[in-house]
């Protein structure tokens, strides 16, 4: 069915402002020839975006034949998205503008077990920190998404799978958090955010159907399936940690343990202890998480052979609980990311791998994470980033 003037005119611009975000400035004669439209029709396009504030001229080409041509870029200032990526020791907030880059980012630590603010104020500080430095108000920002361990509950709005984050678990705070801020917010799991920066902008741009292993402060999964996060029923899918996996004792209660069968295995506070076990003497002191990336870095850049025998052990533990998860949902592709995993980089990931391709009878190709500056902080940008964008570039209104 043909569609109406008003909505071509809408496909078209949109059409025309993703190709700007995607290859920058470009011109009207190259907007026309990778839409299809005739040059006067680009002409039009790009002068109702400019008159609507979504397309701003700037500069001209050179170093070509023939005169210079008027190049034209999606305006930044059109709109901005907002994220937030909470753990138990701080909240990091940033602000992006409408093409994606981030124009100003704040940091609040959240020490103790006890929040020392309430959870609202944390959140309200740490965006008004970031919107702060882009020199905006807290106004400007068109959509937040937070980003948290676990997962709140769809049926009962209470986090789930995330009893060590304090503060975050009374049944009123979305009701208080919406009420405290001016835009719509969207929570997510922090691994699922993960997985969005890769599928936008890293190792799995292409793929629609994907595990991310996060392994970090916690370990946890992600499951793309048809291009879309699968979250399930409580929001719980992915929480791999609680796994029942061989080689560990079996973890029960383990919402209360906050831990499980995988977690123990194969989770970074497991590392160390594998280390000394081996034999290993200086082990770095430090947060449990920072003391595993070093050792794994440090066994895969070294070549000794008891970082040889680090990462064959961990390499085996971790395709273990992978075995599980290619086995069920048979991915065409698995990103390993995190400090405890990327550190290792290709040495670990053939290790892994190779013993995958013992343990399960899918074999998916194994590829080390691409983002690697704050992943979850730029997933929820992504996040928020497209939904901004659908609303902002809907034309047919």
């Amino acid at each position: 069915m043909a569609g109406t003037p008003r909505t071509l005119r809408a496909m078209n611009d949109r059409a025309a402002l993703d190709l700007l975000l995607e290859h920058g400035p470009l011109s009207r004669t190259r907007i026309g020839k990778l839409t299809g439209l005739s040059k006067p029709t680009a002409s039009q396009l790009l002068a109702r975006l400019e008159a609507s504030g979504l397309v701003l001229a700037t500069g001209t080409s050179e170093g070509r034949p023939g005169p210079n041509a008027q190049l034209y870029e999606v305006d930044p200032s059109a709109a901005y998205a907002a994220g937030l990526d909470v753990t138990p020791e701080r909240v990091l907030a940033a602000v992006a503008d409408i093409t994606g880059r981030t124009v100003g980012s704040y940091e609040l630590p959240t020490p103790g077990r006890r929040p020392a603010q309430p959870v609202v104020r944390q959140v309200t500080d740490a965006l008004d920190g970031a919107v702060k430095a882009a020199g905006l108000a807290r106004g400007d920002v068109h959509r937040l998404v937070i980003g948290t361990p676990g997962a709140f509950d769809p049926g009962t709005g209470r986090l789930r799978y995330a009893s060590h984050l304090p503060g975050w678990h009374t049944p009123t705070l979305l009701d208080e958090l919406a009420a405290a801020l001016p835009m719509p917010v969207e929570y997510e799991n922090d691994v699922n955010l993960v997985a969005v920066a890769e599928q936008r902008l890293g190792a799995a741009r292409g793929h629609e159907d994907f595990v991310l292993l996060w392994n970090e402060g916690g370990l946890g999964a992600a499951l793309v399936l048809g291009g879309r996060l699968h979250r399930g029923w409580t929001g719980g899918a992915g929480e791999v940690g609680f796994l029942p996996v061989p080689g560990a004792p079996l973890v029960r209660q383990v919402t209360k343990a906050n831990s499980g069968g995988y977690q123990e295995l194969a989770g970074s506070q497991a590392i160390p202890q594998l280390a000394r076990e081996l034999g290993m003497t200086d082990i770095p002191s430090g947060p449990y998480a920072d003391v595993a990336a070093a050792l794994v870095e440090r066994a895969a850049t070294e070549d000794t052979v008891l970082g040889r025998l680090l990462l064959e052990t961990y390499a085996t533990r971790l395709a273990t609980g992978l075995a599980s998860l290619v086995s069920v949902l048979d991915p065409e592709l698995v990103v390993l990311s995190g400090a405890s995993l990327t550190a290792g980089g290709d040495t670990l990931r053939a290790l892994v791998q190779a013993e995958l391709e013992e343990l399960a009878a899918s074999r998916p190709r194994l590829v080390v994470g691409a983002v690697h500056e704050h992943p979850v902080l730029r997933g929820a940008l992504e996040s928020a980033l497209a939904a901004t964008r659908d609303e902002v570039f809907d034309t047919s209104r």
